[in-house]
């Protein structure tokens, strides 16, 4: 009997987004499940073509003289059917094509050689020893003799060290193990992705805070499995920096573990693997994987497959660990629950926590987000109760406590003529905190030597070619654009007017150390940002130098204030708290308010008493104020009035419409074409910004335009967006230009 198959073919394009079905050869049959991946001749011109398995049976749905053999199943890890289910619902609540969600569930898209280990074990010991007897009498088999020795001293031996040290040949190995004195056996051998580890868990008793966290969220694990829903199954634990949040975390892990379920844990940042692993790896041991775009392709392929055939039963890692395959799911993690890179930037352009949620409800799992600083419209759920809601109120470390901090204005400063990068008050901080031998981090989030050239004499900025943004100085004599890539040296005379007195404005982590080490040449200082931490193994180096005490100041981005814990802080400088205030977007002060917090909560979680000093030109804004403070209700408070005023999300849903062309008239003439369609159609309540180009306005030689769409129902903004894709299907009028719908509910 003919076997056929549903498949969706990997093109991601809309109009080809459907099932099409191919017979299996008889001697493929065994190899062809649901989820796994094969290759199909496709169209009339039979093009090889990868697609997904997304059905199995007997019966043709199309004349069956018109339906193709597939040419080969491809050697890679197949889908389980609760993935593929996840696919479909990101394919109808993103907008993506099924392949492209597909390929989204699929982190390991291909198979890659497995690490073999073969030993030879001693099985008969009076017959090795009479056989080595023998062979000592025969000149011709030293070989021979040398490895019955050994395996006879020591009862084992890998082929490594038969072939290697030994020297024993493949053909005196064969002869052996004829005569059935040993036994070869093969094992797989995983690749370890985590060389370096720093000071790991230490067991601690959980306090009255963390105790009833662990109790109020784990009554509701039953319920999970019976009914989910979002009251019962996502819970926000609120904790402020060093409340012990991660004890918490780890309470759980242990009790989900117990009944014999798995867990997933979601960390924003590739620089907390490290940290994060090393505090469970203790505790829970193999049992551990990890994910992240750091690894080798053969060491994601052995965690994902750990994770597959059940012999890992966590895994970490950011948003992709949310398609492991496990079956037995009971909770998911998501730690830094408000940090951005939760949300992905490429199609389908998913959030990890809705995309969590979504996959808990068809496991039963609970969800568990975690924040110091959690998101405005995370929060308003939890103050509703829509969500579980569970406050840590204080540090957990006996002896710590919340930093003091200092507010600096950089205004007072500049009329004090201080000109330097360092106020006043952090540069006598530092001083003495080196004098302590304590430890400091200053951050500063623009890496690079300099924000921007520009002329002196006529004002000229170099730009990129490609893109319609300035050009950051890296090492005194090149230029790099932060969103193509794109390089070239600094000019020596302004190319506009001919005149030398071009030179780099604004700072960058690079020129904050080179000054550093100026003032203080005796501090011992580590930079860590993108351009420091490129290599492999960069970033667990830079963290355990630090860690250990091998360095005084550790400089960076954004990737060190982030989870960090390292007791020996004491003292944490905020350069320039303004450098996100005015990005242009809506969430700008709620980004800035999250990244002082954090990293003021890096400083004093130790016994000794903690010193943080921000440097701002804007003193007096709420956001600055309320992280000074470490008071997120008095921020939530005033941002919350703010986002209601305006209608931005959570007090209404987002939809955005990005267009991207190469002609800018054509892609400007599109989004004005679609407002005008959106708004002679019946939606009623829609409200529109735009359109307008994009705070980008060209990147990667694409002209960019948007169109924001808010509506109370994120439904309604969904069948919006299906109304216009379709007109453009149907129109064929703007075949030049990319749309990129976005659909914001956070």
């Amino acid at each position: 009997m003919a076997v056929y198959i549903d498949v969706i073919v990997d093109i991601s394009v809309s109009s080809l987004d459907r099932i099409f079905q191919y017979r299996v050869p008889e001697e493929m049959l065994d190899a062809v499940t649901v989820g796994c991946q094969v290759s199909v001749p496709f169209g009339n011109g039979n093009r090889r073509r990868q697609a997904f398995v997304v059905g199995v049976g007997n019966s043709p749905s199309y004349d069956e003289t018109k339906i193709k053999d597939i040419l080969e199943v491809t050697k890679a890890p197949a889908a389980t059917g609760q993935l593929i289910a996840l696919a479909d619902w990101m394919h109808e609540w993103y907008g993506c094509t099924m392949a492209q969600a597909l390929k989204t569930v699929l982190p390991i898209k291909k198979s890659v050689k497995e690490v073999k280990r073969v030993t030879y074990f001693l099985a008969d010991r009076e017959k090795a020893q009479q056989l080595l007897d023998k062979s000592r009498k025969n000149r011709r088999e030293k070989a021979r003799v040398r490895f019955l020795e050994a395996i006879l001293r020591e009862e084992h031996l890998t082929k490594e060290t038969v072939t290697g040290v030994l020297q024993i040949s493949s053909a005196t190995m064969k002869a052996i193990l004829q005569t059935g004195v040993i036994r070869e056996e093969t094992s797989q051998i995983y690749r370890d992705p985590v060389k370096q580890k720093l000071k790991g868990w230490q067991e601690v008793c959980l306090n009255e805070e963390q105790q009833q966290a662990v109790e109020g969220i784990w009554k509701n694990a039953a319920i999970c499995r019976e009914h989910w829903t979002e009251e019962s199954g996502i819970h926000l634990l609120y904790g402020i920096t060093g409340s012990g949040k991660t004890e918490v975390y780890m309470s759980l892990m242990e009790k989900t573990l117990s009944e014999g379920r798995q867990v997933i844990v979601l960390i924003p940042e590739i620089s907390l693997t490290l940290q994060t692993v090393s505090r469970f790896y203790d505790r829970f041991g193999s049992q551990i994987a990890i994910m992240n775009s750091k690894l080798s392709a053969g060491e994601r392929y052995d965690q994902y497959m750990r994770a597959k055939r059940g012999e890992a039963s966590i895994m970490i890692g950011p948003r992709s660990a949310l398609f492991t395959p496990f079956d037995r799911l009971g909770l998911i993690i998501i730690d830094e629950e408000h940090e951005s890179a939760y949300k992905s930037e490429t199609v389908p352009r998913y959030h990890a926590a809705e995309v969590a949620a979504r996959r808990a409800s068809m496991a039963g799992a609970l969800v568990v987000m975690g924040s110091a600083t959690p998101a405005v419209a995370d929060y308003q759920k939890a103050l509703d109760g829509r969500i579980g809601l569970h406050r840590l109120t204080h540090r957990a470390r006996a002896g710590s406590r919340l930093p003091d901090v200092q507010v600096v204005d950089l205004r007072e400063e500049f009329r004090m003529k201080n000109r330097g990068i360092l106020s006043c008050s952090l540069q006598e901080a530092m001083e003495h905190c080196l004098k302590r031998g304590e430890q400091m981090m200053l951050f500063l989030n623009r890496r690079g030597y300099a924000g921007f050239v520009s002329c002196r004499s006529c004002g000229y900025v170099m730009k990129c070619s490609h893109c319609d943004v300035s050009m950051t100085v890296h090492h005194h004599h090149l230029l790099k654009c932060h969103y193509c890539g794109s390089e070239q040296p600094v000019p020596r005379v302004c190319p506009s007017c001919g005149s030398p007195y071009i030179a780099g404005f604004g700072v960058g982590t690079q020129k904050v150390e080179e000054f550093v080490q100026n003032t203080f040449p005796e501090a011992r200082i580590l930079r860590m940002d993108r351009d420091t931490t490129s290599g492999k193994d960069d970033m667990g180096r830079i963290l355990q130098t630090f860690s250990e005490g091998g360095a005084d100041i550790l400089i960076g981005t954004q990737m060190i204030v982030k989870g960090h814990d390292f007791a020996n802080v004491t003292l944490v400088g905020i350069l320039a708290a303004d450098l996100s205030m005015f990005a242009g977007d809506y969430q700008s002060s709620e980004r800035t308010f999250q990244l002082l917090t954090q990293a003021a909560g890096r400083a004093g979680r130790g016994n000794r008493p903690g010193q943080v000093i921000i440097q701002t030109y804007q003193p007096e804004h709420y956001c600055i104020q309320t992280a000074a403070a470490q008071d997120y209700d008095s921020f939530y408070s005033q941002e919350i009035r703010f986002r209601q005023m305006l209608h931005y999300p959570p007090d209404r849903q987002m939809m955005v419409l990005l267009a991207e062309g190469e002609s800018d008239q054509e892609a400007a003439l599109a989004v004005k074409k679609l407002r005008e369609i959106a708004a002679e159609a019946d939606f009623d309540g829609v409200e529109f910004i735009g359109p307008s180009r994009a705070s980008i306005t060209r990147a990667r030689d694409l002209y960019r335009y948007t169109l924001y769409m808010k509506h109370q129902d994120s439904k309604e903004l969904i069948r919006l967006r299906d109304f216009l894709e379709g007109y453009l299907k149907w129109s064929q009028r703007f075949q030049n230009i990319y749309f990129t719908f976005d659909l914001r509910e956070q």
